[in-house]
């Protein structure tokens, strides 16, 4: 939510002649002149700037993994001439990559405090014992508020066996092999927040 609010008044108290106010942005000018004796004559200025800028930002990322590989068994037995036998390969992959980037534009995106303002102020041909005054007050407030919640959750879970391989009770025996089993896991994460 982003809020500014530019409030002027301006007020002004004379029992002499001419009191003069022009230009409420950026440049202000006061004149107080040609006033009779004893006169009490004021020109106010007040100028209040207040910007606000909240960013609320919650990141979540998540990547769960489960996997299993599991490769049969080999096995020659009651065979007079046993040949060979070979379990096949079992094997996981897995690749996970996460990115996640907020830019927040905070004050610095078109909402940044205004330039000073140039005021003058001028008093001239006043009377005697009079009371003459040219103020101007101005007040800036900027307030600039981040919130930034990241949760970065990552959970593999693999299992590889491989089979049994057995060569029995054969009169002249073969051979028996086991195939491999992996697994294989890669992840990435990359969380980036600007305010």
């Amino acid at each position: 939510m982003k809020k500014i609010r530019t409030t002027i008044t301006t007020g002004v108290a004379s029992l002499g002649l001419v009191v003069g106010m022009a230009g409420f942005a950026g440049a202000t000018t006061g004149t107080i002149g040609t006033t009779g004796p004893n006169s009490n004559n004021q020109v106010t200025d007040n100028t209040m700037w207040n910007g606000s800028v909240k960013n609320n930002n919650s990141l979540t990322a998540t990547s769960s993994n489960g996997q299993g590989a599991s490769s049969g068994s080999a096995n020659v037995s009651g065979n007079t001439t046993g040949g060979g036998a070979t379990s096949g390969a079992a094997s996981n992959a897995n690749s996970t990559m996460a990115s996640v980037s907020v830019s927040n534009s905070g004050a610095g995106g078109g909402w940044a405090m205004p330039a000073t303002s140039s005021n003058s102020g001028t008093i001239n041909n006043t009377g005697p014992s009079s009371n003459n005054q040219v103020q101007f007050n101005s007040h800036y407030n900027m307030t600039v508020e981040n919130n930034n919640n990241v949760t970065v959750s990552n959970t593999n879970s693999q299992s590889a066996s491989s089979g049994s391989a057995n060569v029995s009770g054969n009169t002249t025996g073969g051979n028996a092999t086991s195939g491999s089993a992996s697994n294989t896991n890669s992840s990435t994460t990359t969380v980036t927040v600007s305010n």
